[in-house]
């Protein structure tokens, strides 16, 4: 487990001078890994003992890298680099979790949270620096967006929590700040990398993608990839849905919920995780949790419903205790696998809604846009 204590050190907010050209290894996937190799007339397996080193071992140090030869050594030395990510602040929880703020090359932040559990242990992964998708309860959103992580990014919250916490974690979710698949190809490479059996050897019904249903994006990734979905649902029908989750009038219920069916290719094990904030007298009645046992008819489901975490001026509050149960009870006896997902972390502001990171907004302007921010974050 990592160090209890709080560490942090000065933002670095200023951009490199001048261009990096050399090649971001922790940006390649294995066969990109194989590739760089055999083009500078080594054997691919010598980039597949690279990559493995760098991933699997957790070793950065080409020096330590025993069995690649000088040459090859010599050569990354000068044209390759491994942007790590740096940590600037690490916060543990008394129940476990851990949230670490990292800092990125031009001085904004993400945010990636470790949560453990008796038998499992869960790392929650930022895709981008902000939100631009409004969903009005997610804080998040409210902060604005900057731009898309790469794949070294992403990847690099994976490497730096394995390292920290001396072994990968058993499962993966893609529920950090930002829209997964709003960054399909960084997040789908990325994903690739942490099933990779030279990395960290995760299954795929363990690498879990968050979608608050980019519909399009579904259906592509139902062609490269095998990971679990997850929906940002909130509510059961489109009236309410285009209010809190204005992504839907873009793709609302009618094509959101075909595009999910497609996904599961008709594989009878396979689930779509619903999640579902619960906001006290806005998406909690008996009458929606009937309308959202009909949306989901049909559909190999799971309802995680997310007691809402409150912020400032957030405009919403969290459903009580009871009225959820009763909400569960219902979707239950209809037949729905319906789960209410316990708050991990909300003293160390780690639970969803909470997480702090720096966005520089660009769709603010451009003076007093970079500021620290609130990041809504389903656990």
């Amino acid at each position: 487990m990592a160090s209890a204590s709080v560490r942090a050190e000065p933002m670095q907010t200023a951009p490199r001078t001048s261009p990096d050209l050399r090649i971001p290894l922790l940006d390649l996937d294995r066969p990109g890994f194989e590739a760089l190799a055999a083009g500078w007339g080594f054997k691919p397996f010598h980039g597949r003992n690279l990559f493995r080193w760098l991933h699997k071992h957790g070793v950065s140090e080409l020096d330590a890298m025993s069995d690649l030869s000088k040459a090859l050594r010599e050569r990354l030395a000068t044209e390759t680099r491994i942007d790590l990510p740096r940590v600037a602040v690490e916060k543990p929880s008394a129940d476990g979790t851990i949230k670490w703020l990292l800092d990125l090359h031009d001085g904004q932040r993400v945010e990636t949270v470790y949560i453990p559990e008796e038998s499992r242990s869960t790392l929650c992964v930022s895709s981008q620096v902000g939100c631009a998708l409004d969903c009005r309860f997610c804080a998040t959103a409210r902060q604005g967006f900057s731009r898309n992580l790469s794949t070294g990014e992403i990847i690099g919250q994976v490497w730096h929590a394995t390292r920290a916490l001396g072994k990968p974690p058993t499962n993966i979710v893609m529920m950090g700040m930002g829209e997964p698949l709003a960054n399909f190809d960084a997040v789908v490479k990325a994903m690739a990398i942490m099933q990779d059996d030279f990395a960290y050897m995760l299954a795929k019904s363990r690498v879990t993608l968050s979608t608050s249903g980019i519909v399009p994006n579904i259906y592509r990734l139902a062609e490269v990839s095998e990971v679990s979905l997850a929906v940002s649902l909130h509510a059961p029908d489109n009236a309410l849905r285009d209010q809190i989750v204005p992504i839907n009038r873009k793709y609302p219920l009618e094509q959101l919920i075909p595009a999910c069916k497609a996904y599961l290719r008709g594989e009878p094990r396979r689930r779509i995780t619903w999640e579902y904030v619960m906001l006290k007298d806005v998406n909690d009645s008996d009458r929606q949790a009937k309308a959202l046992i009909r949306l989901l008819e049909g559909t190999p489901s799971k309802v995680n419903l997310i007691p809402f975490n409150p912020f400032p001026n957030s405009g919403f509050e969290t459903s009580d205790p009871e009225r959820i149960e009763t909400f569960r009870q219902r979707l239950k006896r209809s037949g729905l696998v319906a789960t209410t997902r316990k708050t991990r972390g909300e003293e160390i502001a780690a639970a969803c809604g909470q997480l702090v990171g720096q966005v520089q907004n660009r769709r603010l302007p451009r003076a007093g846009a970079q500021r620290p921010v609130s990041i809504g974050l389903s656990m």
